[in-house]
């Protein structure tokens, strides 16, 4: 009955779609952020989570906050079974990660070494599609290529890498960081995000920006990525902007309200609400320096 009720659940999650997820992060992100009312955001968090799986946005970090603030608050937030769903959250910026010696701390108040948590990340390092990192690693040495005699990069190496997410798509789904990682062994840097940005350049974006769609919704692929590529597309081909990623201040100004709607249509936050974040991410990240 336990196992039923399991597999249930899990169905169940993997059904919703993340952008009302994403939705309820950013209001509840705002509580605390905004207002400072960190008790509220925990129970609001929780209530999240129960209901869809967690996803760690890496400026928001809502999981680890609400684990952080439960912890600081004495709010049961779920103890090790929690601590170790965060692992493969983070685990695709280890690198940066494992110098945050308070996250170490958190972990051994409960119980759990930095043995365990380095095995843990061994361990979804080594649950990685291997065939599909070895491929993308080319397509991204391939997509930062540059054409000899124009000194651009090339559409052509686009396509071409637009063929292998297609591929990708139709026999492994979308190439998330739970599937490639972030970064090889040997240093290649495989941001999707620039992957995208790319395919707006291209023949096929009409059919990515359609298919990518569901990715958003299945919570594979972060908002913020599928953006990119819209807009990217918009900038290109001078069209009215979609999402205000890359508008001037003038542009955006001009159509804030149409520009937040879309935002939150996709599971964004507000512009000026967004522009806080980053500020407060890249604050944070030079003191860490």
């Amino acid at each position: 009955m336990i196992y039923l009720f399991t597999c249930l659940y899990l169905c169940s999650c993997k059904n919703r779609n993340y952008i009302t997820y994403y939705n309820k992060v950013n209001e509840i992100d705002s509580i605390y952020r905004m207002k400072n009312d960190t008790l509220i955001a925990i129970k609001k968090f929780k209530r999240v989570f129960r209901n869809f799986e967690p996803r760690n946005d890496e400026r928001m970090e809502e999981y680890e906050n609400y684990i952080k603030f439960s912890d600081k608050y004495n709010k049961n937030f779920g103890g090790k079974k929690s601590l170790y769903k965060l692992i493969p959250l983070v685990a695709p910026y280890w690198k940066f990660k494992r110098e945050d010696t308070d996250f170490f701390k958190l972990y051994k108040k409960y119980g759990i070494d930095s043995i365990t948590v380095e095995r843990k990340v061994v361990e979804w390092k080594n649950s990685l599609n291997k065939q599909l990192i070895d491929s993308f690693k080319i397509a991204f040495i391939r997509d930062q290529a540059k054409d000899s005699i124009t000194g651009q990069q090339s559409l052509k190496n686009f396509r071409k890498n637009a063929a292998l997410l297609k591929w990708t798509l139709t026999n492994y789904g979308y190439p998330s960081m739970q599937k490639i990682g972030l970064e090889t062994d040997d240093g290649v840097f495989m941001p999707m995000l620039i992957y995208l940005n790319h395919m707006a350049q291209i023949e096929d974006y009409e059919y990515f920006k359609t298919k990518l769609l569901n990715y958003v919704k299945s919570g594979d692929l972060p908002p913020r990525d599928y953006v990119e590529m819209v807009e990217r597309h918009v900038q290109v081909n001078h069209l009215k902007p979609v999402y205000g990623v890359k508008s001037t201040d003038e542009e955006i100004i001009k159509d804030s309200v149409n520009i937040n709607y879309n935002r939150k249509l996709i599971g964004l936050q507000s512009l000026k609400v967004r522009r806080k974040i980053t500020k407060e991410f890249l604050k944070n990240n030079s003191k860490k320096k």
